[in-house]
């Protein structure tokens, strides 16, 4: 028989995680829920394997002579519980993503600008970086598209240049919500694609001689 009380507190955290706009940590979870840590993240990997169709029951084969009993996959949710940028949200799939974007935008498009990505690839892949170094990766001014990239909330002030005095940018959490990783460090590798990349700051720092 079900519990009551547990099945209660797994409704509470799904209520809450429903109408959350950014991820957030099992700990801050677990604080407004007044339950401890270890059962919010239990309850947590109990709603992401119930979403993603794996947590029907086989009274056959719990009791059968196959071995141990086996979760059986049904259909799974049209969304996904995910664990990225340092905590917990509930998100569409991936999959559906096309029939979310045309429902959503209805033909319009918010796509970032060919410019914006490099720039903003140069800034994920270098941070932190100064607006100048990254203009001289890229070979053009790139004041406008760091203003752009701000205003969205992809990257942030992530301090001063030691020696030139100049604005540092890193790439924000929100950044890493929309690429679906947990830090930086899960970015691709690019070695491999862009053969010539390891002297990049090479080329930078002889540019400033």
């Amino acid at each position: 028989m079900t519990d009551p009380v547990a099945g209660r507190e797994r409704a509470a955290l799904e209520a809450v995680l429903m109408v959350l706009d950014e991820p957030t940590s099992a700990t801050d979870l677990a604080a407004g829920l007044n339950l401890t840590v270890a059962a919010v993240e239990a309850l947590l990997l109990d709603l992401q394997r119930d979403y993603d169709g794996y947590t029907v029951k086989a009274p056959d084969l719990e009791t059968g002579s196959n071995g141990p009993k086996h979760d059986v996959a049904s259909s799974p949710r049209g969304f996904e519980l995910r664990n990225v940028a340092g905590g917990w949200r509930i998100y569409s799939r991936a999959e559906f993503s096309d029939v979310v974007g045309a429902f959503v935008l209805e033909g319009q498009t918010a796509r970032l600008t060919q410019a914006a990505l490099e720039t903003l690839a140069v800034i994920a892949y270098r941070q932190p970086v100064s607006r100048a170094r990254v203009s001289a990766i890229r070979g053009v001014n790139v004041d406008s598209v760091v203003r752009t990239l701000t205003q969205r909330g992809l990257i942030e002030d992530g301090g001063t240049d030691p020696e030139s005095g100049a604005v540092l940018y890193r790439t924000t959490s929100y950044f890493l919500e929309r690429m679906g990783i947990g830090s930086v460090a899960e970015l691709p590798q690019l070695s491999p694609h862009l053969p010539g990349l390891e002297g990049i700051e090479e080329f930078y720092d002889a540019g400033r001689m």
